[in-house]
């Protein structure tokens, strides 16, 4: 069972050097999966009909976890933002136009948003789609299943693939809890976490420095003795 030959990783110096830096940077669980999610979302743009540009959303897919890694993660941001302020440095690196650049960005920056992406650029429509089939499963059935036994096969999904990409998330975010506010992140903290507590939206509206703060008796937000 092969990778269909629209799917191929671009053969260009770029995807060659991208390919290596991470490689070099990830772990093996991590480098598969980030190829799993290139495979998925090429093949999603294809099934979809979209026009997209595959070294570009190469790149997306093979950064968007890089922030996870400790040399990539900052103390206070997102780990999206980290992996795509580290894919933006790389590319900037490498000649690539600003434009193409701030895309690449954008689709990292997003890929744990869900319902947003499907609606912009196709490159950054498409790392999220990869992500949302091979973490989530989310359009399991979109796929024929020579689709995913090719892409498994070249890169291969252990059996404990679910719970390991779950310890990978944490092990990569539980230093920052804080940047999970708003973020389904919050939800592997809480797995790992028993105690932890969640930002809350509405105590932060509540706690600001603006005058006001009542609210009525029978609004729902359960705060009411």
């Amino acid at each position: 069972m092969t990778i269909p030959s629209e799917a191929a990783i671009p053969d260009t110096a770029l995807a060659k050097a991208i390919t290596e830096f991470v490689r070099d940077t990830e772990t093996n669980l991590l480098f598969n999966h980030s190829s799993r999610v290139y495979q998925f979302g090429v093949l999603a743009g294809l099934h979809r009909g979209l026009t997209f540009d595959r070294e570009l959303l190469y790149a997306g897919a093979m950064f968007h976890d890089v922030g996870l890694m400790p040399n990539h993660s900052s103390a206070t941001e997102r780990f999206e933002v980290d992996g795509a302020n580290a894919a933006r440095d790389f590319l900037k690196s490498h000649g690539v136009p600003e434009a193409d650049v701030y895309t690449v960005w954008t689709a990292i920056a997003l890929h744990t948003t869900p319902g947003i992406p499907v609606y912009m650029h196709p490159v950054v429509a498409l790392v999220t789609a990869g992500v949302e089939m091979d973490v989530l499963g989310l359009t399991y059935g979109e796929y024929s299943d020579a689709e995913r036994e090719a892409v498994v096969s070249a890169y291969p999904r252990t059996p404990g693939f679910k719970e390991e990409i779950i310890q990978a998330f944490y092990d990569g975010i539980k230093h920052k809890p804080v940047t999970t506010f708003g973020n389904v992140k919050a939800d592997v903290i809480a797995d790992k976490e028993p105690d932890f507590r969640r930002g809350n939206f509405c105590s932060v509206i509540r706690a600001s420095r603006w005058p006001g703060g009542t609210h009525a008796p029978g609004c729902g937000c359960g705060n009411h003795d």
